[in-house]
């Protein structure tokens, strides 16, 4: 079992940045990537980030240029640097765990909301 816990959502004003944290614990050495998505209120959850294990990132066409993933190993801990944030990446993010085993473990989520 793995248990994510984000961190570092808020309200901020368009243009303004946030980091986002996912906590990993438990089996973290099955984790293969994790990533981070969001979902608007009325539309699907839709993947902004992820990480592999290897280091090698992906993003959403909207983030790029934007959004940054990054991993610290020895804090089993992703971020999601938020910059130069618009009132359409309002959402709430969750982080996910892709597990080597096909799992998929998800976080509660942290609400970011951009004012504009």
């Amino acid at each position: 079992q793995v248990q994510l816990v984000e961190s570092g959502g808020g309200l901020v004003q368009a243009g303004g940045s946030l980091r986002l944290s996912c906590a990993a614990s438990g089996s973290t050495f099955g984790i293969n990537a994790i990533g981070w998505y969001r979902q608007a209120p009325g539309k699907q959850r839709e993947l902004v980030a992820d990480i592999s294990s290897g280091g090698s990132t992906k993003y959403a066409d909207s983030v790029k240029g934007r959004f940054t993933i990054s991993r610290d190993n020895a804090k089993n801990t992703v971020y999601l640097q938020m910059n130069s944030l618009k009132p359409e990446d309002t959402a709430v993010y969750y982080c996910n765990a892709q597990m080597t085993w096909g799992i998929i473990h998800w976080g509660q989520g942290t609400q970011v909301t951009v004012s504009s």
